[in-house]
């Protein structure tokens, strides 16, 4: 499998001299070299005997006057999207799935399930960033076809002594756990008091949260900032609708507010249709010059 690299230069100067370079280094170490260009944008493919090695996409910045209309857009310029998939650890061969799939992914893994530590590892090894999906108290329980508790869940009306304690037990099941998001939750992210506790818990151990937006009442994003955590909010929920026609149809739309607002992120699912739909729209995503990050990347 080819490396997929994307840079974004400060100078477009600097092109010619980049482009030279590659040609260097593919005769130095026996590969076959391409170039292609877009505006904005330059690819460079190398291969050896055949087969993909590298795929460089070098972007290059606007003119002074097109970059004053545009909206901001982080350091680069590039717009960021970071794609997390959820409910990760109690099935492996869906877990592989996601794993192998060729960009930068941020994988959030249930604790307390029979593959979580697996799972963490195995996308840590990838090079993927992994995330603890913390259970919380969902809205409506009870009702019909609603959301159902965890048996180990943060429960509005809790210490924070036991949020302490049910956070350290759930980083303990999945290693390498640099952040923390909601699993569930639409009554707990609506609770000052738990999410205030929560939010001193995560502090205290050096982690980040993205605020899954469950609910329009959260108040998880503003607890995390009062509390100075590292955080930020979901943008778009890619898999609500299962076809690969809805799915393509919100990573697009996750695609424009990171172009408008110069980073999202976009939440999905170990499901199959939203691994095909990944598989087929993030390779066209990256080429019209969005750049996959991690959700750590965004958060401030």
């Amino acid at each position: 499998m080819a490396d997929d690299i994307d840079i974004a230069l400060e100078n477009p100067s600097q092109a010619g001299a980049l482009a030279d370079a590659f040609a260097q280094i593919a005769r130095r170490h026996h590969l076959s070299f391409s170039e292609t260009s877009s505006p904005g944008a330059q690819r460079f493919a190398f291969s050896y005997r055949g087969a993909p090695t590298h795929s460089i996409r070098v972007f290059l910045p606007e003119s002074p006057s097109a970059r004053a209309q545009a909206p901001a857009q982080g350091s680069s310029g590039v717009p960021r999207l970071a794609i997390i998939i959820d409910d990760l650890g109690g099935d492996p061969v869906a877990a592989a799935s996601v794993i192998a799939l060729p960009f930068p992914l941020t994988a959030s893994v249930m604790p307390n399930l029979p593959f979580s530590a697996h799972v963490a590892d195995e996308a840590y090894r990838h090079g993927d960033h992994v995330m603890l999906h913390l259970p919380m108290e969902p809205d409506s329980e009870s009702a019909p076809g609603g959301a159902q508790p965890e048996a180990v869940e943060l429960r509005v009306g809790m210490s924070s002594a036991q949020v302490d304690s049910i956070l350290a037990d759930m980083l303990a099941t999945v290693p390498h756990a640099g952040g923390v998001n909601n699993h569930e939750g639409s009554r707990a992210t609506a609770d000052p008091a738990l999410m205030r506790a929560l939010m001193q818990a995560i502090r205290g151990r050096g982690l980040y949260f993205i605020d899954s937006r469950t609910t329009a009442a959260t108040v998880a994003y503003d607890s995390a900032e009062s509390a100075g955590v590292p955080a930020a909010s979901r943008k778009v929920f890619l898999d609500d609708m299962p076809s690969r026609k809805a799915i393509l149809a919100q990573l697009d739309l996750a695609a424009r507010d990171a172009r408008r607002d110069g980073s999202a992120i976009a939440i999905g699912h170990p499901r199959p249709a939203t691994v095909a739909a990944l598989a087929q729209g993030v390779p066209k995503l990256r080429a019209a010059g969005v750049r996959l990050v991690f959700a750590s990347d965004l958060v401030h």
